[in-house]
């Protein structure tokens, strides 16, 4: 136990009001947990629109193959646009997140604003996007950071490199099980050294060149005359936004802070807000800056060598502190890739758990760890980007092609949902609402039209299925679970619980510890715990006279959100209990109490509750009811938690007598 807390971090104590502020961050630790995401981007978003508006020479060589490959950066001139384009994108999308936060202050960002305003299905297709692009967010900020930090590696290191991109997920999973505060703590200081160095290498390599201001806008003049010339505006404009589109990944990473608000320090939206403009805010300086430093200091793309790692070594040189700082540079690059990483553990989860609440995925995707951390969505995506991850090879020209996709599937939604709410309520500005959103949404779906139709044959079509096959798997779920949860309502109806009590029955007012007890181990008020209890006296007729009602609380993602929320479901626990306790001594004329616990996990909650209550009788006699399919499938199993085989397992193993009641689900 000692080795699992040191590796898991302790449990944490759900009775301590201070848990909840423990845990959340503040705006700059948000930044670095979140805005990471967004502000990697950088490595790999501006080097591939740049790459977009020249090609290699001779034709059909890349820069994938060996040999004499040279890149001719026909209409560099249009990197000064290119660069005004994406920090005015940067902050259109950023601002309509904005607004996503104050709509859904408690989260769910992308998946939240398209279930509400766009309907469930919609909402589905939305957050099966956004959590195929989280598994891809972790898959290609590893890729990436390794082959950032490998380029200053012997090339017989290559081969190793896919297992250490490996084995930093690992680390990164253990961390993210430990929990969020934690983890984001530790990669605080990669963040800071990313943002100095790049800082140095932006406005350095600016500032060298201010002087020749006039001499590059002559070449952009120049550059823009003679290719209006020879391929018209319509050319130019195609141009431009092939590789405006291909650079979109420079994006991604924008709407983690409206995903990941629950983990916010109060008061949340401000400090998402704040949070959003820290992220915005950096990002766009960082990636116009380093499109203009390629523009300015010449650099163009060449085999094995990222394009941030020749603006390193030109602006600086070679030789002594140079050295050291290109180095120092490309490291704390690497290394912020792979904090972006975090990002998708983060929120990847957090969505998970949205739409498991929601009944698209199975119930368990909700449930909490002993430290509060969403357990099973982080070993699910873990377990996800080590597919990927092998799959590709660690191939970030593979991956990126990948990743590019989904992201924009939800931008676009989430700004046709807010544009919707905006027609709809037409309170405040609404009508500069619809305009930014439109703008936002236009911006977007262009950028995810052209990506498709460019890469849909090198991998695009990839992400697409999983999209579409996840998506189809959502809609299997919740159907099944509605399915059941209509059965189970229909118990109450067969039982005809509207029908008056009996008036010749009176319940003792006090348990006798000496008599046999039937404890009933019970949910929310309804059919499952009524059927289960009134099985009991035909089953084993005139054996029991009192019975004693057990429940846990399981504090899962939808609760976790602060104590008042714990609170609220304490007192629903406990509301439950007392209903049933009133229709055991109406309906029955048995003498009844009840005893509830909150915690993360219901089985052992509900195993220490039993064993309490069996110290206080001894002749007790736990009672469970479980869901017994006509045609039980792996499904149906993977779908139900089998709490009841559960905890009789373990009450048999004290020495305690459980019977399970079955309930039976026809088809």
């Amino acid at each position: 136990m000692r080795l699992l807390h040191r590796l898991f971090g302790r449990a944490r104590d759900l009775r301590d009001p201070s848990v909840f502020h423990q845990m959340t961050l503040v705006a700059f630790l948000a930044w670095v947990g979140l805005g990471a995401d967004g502000l990697s981007s950088s490595s790999y978003g501006p080097e591939e629109a740049f790459k977009a508006i020249g090609h290699w020479s001779p034709e059909g060589c890349n820069n994938a193959v060996k040999g004499a490959c040279t890149f001719i950066p026909d209409h560099a001139y249009l990197a000064v646009f290119l660069a005004g384009a994406i920090a005015a994108t940067v902050f259109i999308i950023s601002w309509s997140y904005r607004r996503i936060i104050e709509e859904f202050p408690h989260g769910g960002g992308g998946y939240m604003v398209a279930t509400k305003h766009l309907g469930p299905i919609v909402g589905a297709v939305s957050g099966s996007a956004l959590l195929v692009d989280y598994v891809l967010t972790i898959a290609i900020s590893l890729a990436s950071g390794a082959d950032a930090i490998f380029n200053f590696l012997p090339e017989s290191w290559l081969p190793y490199k896919l297992v250490a991109v490996l084995g930093v997920l690992a680390l990164l999973t253990l961390m993210n099980l430990r929990g969020v505060k934690e983890s984001v703590t530790i990669l605080t200081p990669i963040f800071i050294v990313f943002l100095i160095t790049h800082a140095i290498l932006i406005f350095g390599a600016i500032g060298q060149n201010i002087g020749q201001v006039g001499e590059i806008a002559t070449t952009v003049h120049d550059g823009a005359k003679s290719h209006l010339g020879t391929a018209g505006f319509v050319g130019v404009a195609l141009i431009f936004m092939r590789a405006f589109s291909l650079g979109g990944g420079t994006f991604t990473g924008i709407e983690a802070v409206s995903n990941g608000i629950a983990i916010m320090r109060e008061p949340r939206v401000r400090t998402a807000k704040r949070t959003m403009m820290l992220m915005a805010v950096s990002l766009a300086i960082t990636a116009s800056g380093i499109l203009l430093a390629y523009l300015l200091l010449h650099i163009v793309p060449e085999r094995g060598k990222t394009m941030n790692g020749l603006l390193a070594t030109k602006f600086i040189g070679e030789g002594g502190l140079g050295t050291i700082f290109v180095i120092v540079t490309m490291v704390s690059e690497g290394t912020l890739l792979f904090v972006a990483a975090q990002a998708g553990f983060v929120d990847g989860p957090r969505v998970m758990s949205n739409m498991a609440l929601d009944q698209w995925l199975p119930h368990r995707m909700a449930a909490l760890s002993e430290q509060l951390t969403m357990r099973n969505g982080v070993y699910l995506m873990a377990a996800a980007a080590a597919v990927v991850l092998f799959y590709t090879h660690g191939s970030v020209d593979a991956l990126v092609v990948m990743y590019s996709i989904n992201v924009f599937i939800t931008f676009t939604l989430s700004n046709v949902a807010m544009i919707r709410h905006a027609a709809h309520n037409r309170q405040g500005k609404w009508q500069r609402a619809i305009f930014v959103h439109s703008l936002a949404a236009l911006v977007c779906g262009m950028i995810l039209v052209v990506t498709l139709v460019e890469k849909f044959t090198e991998g695009g079509w990839i992400t697409s299925l999983i999209t579409a096959t996840l998506v189809v798997v959502c809609v299997a779920i919740r159907s099944h679970y509605r399915k059941v949860g209509a059965k189970v309502a229909q118990l109450s109806k067969e039982l005809e619980l509207d029908t008056p009590p009996p008036t010749d029955l009176h319940a003792p007012a006090e348990l006798d510890p000496t008599k046999s007890t039937a404890v009933v181990l019970a949910g929310g008020y309804g059919g499952l715990g009524l059927h289960t209890l009134m099985q009991i006296p035909r089953v084993f007729p005139n054996q029991f006279e009192q019975v004693v009602f057990v429940a846990a609380g399981v504090i899962d993602a939808g609760v976790f959100k602060g104590k008042d929320e714990v609170d609220s479901m304490r007192d629903k626990l406990e509301s439950d209990l007392a209903k049933y306790v009133a229709f055991a001594r109406n309906h029955m004329g048995w003498a009844a109490d009840s005893d509830s616990a909150i915690g993360t996990e219901a089985v052992a909650e509900l195993d220490r509750l039993c064993r309490e209550v069996a110290l206080r009788f001894p002749r007790s006699v736990f009672f469970a009811g479980k869901l017994v399919f006509q045609d039980e499938s792996w499904y149906q199993r993977l779908l139900h938690n089998g709490t009841a085989a559960s905890v009789e397992r373990r009450l048999h193993f004290a020495g305690l007598t459980m019977i399970v009641l079955p309930i039976r689900m026809h088809k």
